[in-house]
């Protein structure tokens, strides 16, 4: 980890996540409880009671875009969450069966691959989005009747992130089972099942960890793209991507309420920013190909 905590864009990025995150949960709790809700300030530009001006309804943006950040952040890592755990599930089987097991699956992931996204989403929330609603209200959880497209959003962007991600770790495991301490494993007759989370897996980390990293923006964007096509975040709930969905609709030749759309995306364009730099960053800290890895190796090895 030594040249990850070197590297100053590195550190950067680290602390605008950071930044971005802890405002994005606690923020909120130290605004005035009026800012969430309509009043008679509409459409006013940046002031010093509202910072980042009010919208069409009269409420405060700096509030919906920290409440926008809570969402968009939890589906990029509960849905980047789903992704990791279902492919690397597959890709450990694939790589390490081999031969029949092997070529079902990846015609599966190849089959999954034609469907368009878009249409793959709408189908998922057509299926689910009624019954999830009538589930959740039957059984008396109104938290979940509330959040009910955000709970489909997680789960159908989910399933369809984690083709990519088996493929990556099915051709890291196709070379690893080959390797001499595999064999000396199953000749000392240890299961399947521990040779992949001893010897296997172990070395699969660093490649998923960095993928991973890469993965959360890349939802993030689909979300955006949803919420600002009325397929994802409804209101009274927002998004970044649902306020700059709202901004759109404001605009006009005659007036432009620019910070409607300016602030949204600005944090938007930050997150992704530092997510991609964060991924770059670990990528080259744990690939051990590097020059970066093998210039604190050698240093540490003399």
């Amino acid at each position: 980890m030594r040249p990850f905590l070197k590297s100053r864009t590195t550190l950067i990025a680290l602390a605008i996540l950071v930044f971005i995150s802890a405002a994005s949960i606690a923020g909120p709790w130290f605004l005035p409880a009026d800012f969430a809700y309509p009043g008679p300030d509409t459409l006013q530009p940046p002031s010093f009671r509202h910072l980042f001006g009010t919208d069409l309804s009269g409420r405060d943006i700096l509030y919906r875009t920290l409440q926008g950040g809570r969402i968009s952040l939890a589906v990029g890592l509960s849905a980047a969450g789903i992704s990791l755990f279902i492919g690397c599930f597959v890709g450990l089987v694939a790589g390490y069966a081999g031969g029949n097991i092997d070529s079902f699956l990846m015609r599966f992931v190849d089959i999954l691959y034609s469907v368009p996204r878009l249409i793959f989403i709408l189908i998922f929330i057509s299926l689910f989005s009624e019954y999830l609603k009538r589930f959740a209200f039957a059984h008396g959880w109104q938290w979940a009747v509330d959040a009910s497209r955000i709970l489909i959003l997680i789960g159908s962007l989910g399933v369809i992130e984690w083709l990519t991600m088996a493929r990556i770790v099915r051709g890291q495991v196709l070379p690893l089972k080959e390797r001499e301490f595999v064999h000396a494993a199953r000749a000392l007759g240890q299961s399947t099942r521990r040779i992949l989370a001893l010897h296997i897996w172990p070395n699969l980390v660093a490649i998923v960890v960095v993928h991973l990293t890469l993965t959360i923006p890349a939802i993030i964007i689909d979300e955006s793209f949803l919420s600002f096509l009325g397929l994802g975040i409804q209101p009274p709930m927002t998004s970044w991507g649902a306020q700059l969905a709202e901004g759109a609709g404001t605009l006009n030749p005659v007036h432009i309420q620019w910070w409607l759309i300016v602030f949204p995306g600005f944090a938007l364009a930050l997150t992704l920013l530092a997510l991609n730099f964060l991924g770059d960053s670990l990528r080259d800290s744990l690939d051990p190909r590097s020059t970066n890895h093998r210039h604190y190796s050698e240093a540490s090895i003399k």
